[in-house]
């Protein structure tokens, strides 16, 4: 008779968490997260359509720290997802499916994401860009 103390499919509280689930899971969110803050993108391009009332209105609101944090959170969605989803391409071809490359590619799309977010503001700041 089977043991039946045990749960009979697996479940997040059973797997370890690992990089490579992360990763996987950070594409999933930075995915949703790019579509709804391409809302943010439209709502700054109407309103520079609209006229120069609205648009400094725009950036009222997106130079507020909230906008800030919700700009470098966006920014870091970009970065990651593009990181990531090349990581997925070359893995498509047929590269890096080997457990210790998988697991160094899946560190890799994170660290080069979060140097790429903050190389870009760094820019943005010097250049007067955010002001």
């Amino acid at each position: 008779m089977a043991d039946t103390r045990r749960p009979l499919s697996p479940h997040i509280q059973i797997y370890k968490w690992q990089v490579q689930m992360v990763t996987s899971i950070l594409h999933r969110a930075t995915g949703i997260a790019l579509a709804v803050g391409t809302l943010l993108v439209v709502w700054g391009l109407l309103s520079l359509a609209a006229g120069e009332a609205a648009f400094d209105q725009f950036k009222v609101c997106i130079g507020s720290p909230l906008g800030m944090v919700l700009l470098v959170g966006w920014s870091w969605a970009l970065f990651y997802h593009l990181c990531n989803g090349t990581r997925h391409l070359l893995q498509d071809a047929g590269a890096g499916y080997a457990i210790p490359q998988f697991v160094r590619s899946s560190w890799l799309s994170v660290i080069v994401s979060l140097l790429l977010v903050v190389v870009v503001w760094a820019c943005v700041l010097t250049c007067g860009g955010a002001a």
